[in-house]
Order: structure tokens, then C-alpha cells, then sequence
């Protein structure tokens, strides 16, 4: 389906946004199903909400047209590029660039332009994002604008943005930028009931007795991990032609380079959960 204009086609929009509206146009337009399209942007919402949804599909893109003191306003694409500027001046974005940023979490009515951080910096420093500020600035107008015309204003905002799939459940899958969370001290829990244990260990004493089976699953966790690399490093290997040579590829326009690069960390976070355990008495 061709279309223009929109947001499925605008560069300056995630990812999430362009996929979510193109098949919801699909069902209502060519399958003339629009309860299919409405559950389906149900879904989405909610593994939004409750962080299923992949760093490769939140990632928003702008040109670097100007220097910070031509823009009128603060600009989340151009503060990003002076904070990396700091970091590292050899990689940081220049005029002329594209710079790719995702929203993170911060103190409270923080502004998005403050919250704009580099996707490979959330990764590697596992942040937390801001679920909330895409589901406001990133689909809940462009859905509006296509269900209105079938379901009505009115039923639109409710159907949509209120509901069952919007009272979740939040898992913190990282770290909080700012707040009372920069005084935090972490602990270690057990890997079976998350309990705070005294000392540095693997389970506590009420799960000693199934351990085994603890570890057994983290196992699991980690032949999961190790298989889902091993696809998408093939994959690169595929893309560059040679199944025999080390990916060189550091494209951040697509979207395999931040899920490999995501699966790489998950394995050392995993491979460390499973040395809290201590080597094997056989």
C-alpha cells in the first residue's frame, strides 16, 4: 500500500510508529477488518507498556541541520549531540548526520529534550525507557487520526488509549535517569524469589531445595540467548556476503546492529546470574 505523508513513511518517527499505523491501515483499508485492527493496536500498546517492544523499534532519527545556537527552541536531537560531543568528540554526530536518540525515564515533568539519550550509551548502561512519553507523542495522535473517521472521536480515545491493556503491570528493566534513584543502593536478590539475601550468593534458604531447577531454567535463559546471537550475527554475515568473516558492520540504520548488539549484553548479564552459582560439584 502506497501512501504519503503519513507516518509511515516519515524518517523523523520510530520505527514502532510506521509499523504500528501501516498494518492498521492494512486491516481497515484492504481486510475491512477494523475490530482486527483495533485489537491489534491493543496489543502493541500494551507490550509497549510493559517493555516487550524491542530498542531497535523506539529508535527516532533527525537531522543535525544547524549548531545549538541557531535553533529557537531546545531541540532533543541537537542537546544529545553536545552531551556525546563531551563524551567522545571522535564519534559524536555532525552537521550533516542523522542523529538516531531514544526517550529514557527521569525525574518527574523532566523535558524530552533532557531525556534524549544515544540507543548503543541505553544499552550498554541499561536504562530505563520512557514508555509512557511514545505512547503519548508517538501513537496516540497518529491512531486517533485513523480511527476516528470508523469508530468516532469519542469512542476513539476511549477504546484505544483507556482499558484493560493499558492498566499493566510496569517491570523496571533498567536504570532511572535522575530523581531519588541517583541515591539508590542495589542489593542481591535470589534468583528464585527475589528476595534481598545477607551476602553474595544464588538462592536464599527457602529455595535451596529446588536450586536445580533454578539453575536448570537459567540455562535455558542462556541456550535461548546464545541461539538468537548466532541468527542474527548470520544474518550480518549474510548481509556482507561471507559466512567465514567477522561482521564489520556498524550501520545504525539498521535495525539487526542494536538487536545483536542488545543480545550481546543479555548474554553477559546471563552468563554472570549463572556464575553466582559457583562451579559444578559433580
Amino acid at each position: 500500500m502506497d501512501c504519503k505523508g503519513i507516518e509511515t513513511v516519515r524518517r523523523d518517527n520510530a520505527p514502532l510508529t510506521a509499523n504500528l499505523i501501516s498494518t492498521c491501515l492494512q486491516k481497515l483499508l484492504i481486510n475491512r477488518d477494523p475490530e482486527g485492527a483495533v485489537d491489534h493496536a491493543k496489543e502493541v500498546i500494551s507490550d509497549l507498556l510493559c517493555n516487550r517492544i524491542d530498542i531497535s523499534q523506539l529508535i527516532i532519527t533527525k537531522e543535525l541541520t544547524k549548531t545549538k545556537e541557531e535553533y529557537a527552541a531546545k531541540q532533543a536531537h541537537v542537546e544529545l549531540a553536545e552531551r556525546m560531543k563531551k563524551r567522545d568528540a571522535g564519534s559524536a554526530p555532525q552537521l550533516g548526520d542523522r542523529v538516531p536518540f531514544v526517550i529514557v525515564c527521569g525525574a518527574k515533568g523532566q523535558a524530552a529534550y533532557l531525556k534524549s539519550e544515544d540507543p548503543i550509551y541505553v544499552l550498554e548502561n541499561n536504562l530505563q525507557i520512557d514508555t509512557e512519553h511514545y505512547l503519548k507523542h508517538q501513537l496516540s495522535q497518529p491512531l486517533l487520526r485513523i480511527f476516528e473517521p470508523v469508530l468516532g472521536e469519542a469512542k476513539a480515545q476511549s477504546v484505544l488509549l483507556k482499558g484493560d491493556h493499558t492498566r499493566v503491570k510496569k517491570v523496571v528493566s533498567g536504570k532511572v535517569m535522575g530523581g531519588l534513584m541517583a541515591f539508590a543502593k542495589k542489593r542481591v536478590t535470589c534468583i528464585g524469589c527475589k528476595a534481598v539475601l545477607p551476602k553474595d550468593g544464588a538462592v536464599c534458604v527457602h529455595c535451596e531445595t529446588r536450586e536445580s531447577q533454578i539453575y536448570q531454567k537459567e540455562i535455558a535463559k542462556l541456550s535461548s540467548l546464545e541461539e538468537k546471537f548466532s541468527r542474527l550475527w548470520t544474518q550480518c554475515q549474510r548481509c556482507q556476503g561471507s559466512l567465514h568473516e567477522e561482521v564489520i558492520c556498524t550501520s545504525r540504520d539498521c535495525p539487526i546492529f542494536y538487536m545483536r548488539k542488545k543480545v550481546r549484553i543479555d548474554l553477559e548479564s546471563q552468563s554472570s546470574v549463572l556464575r553466582r552459582f559457583g562451579s559444578a560439584a559433580w
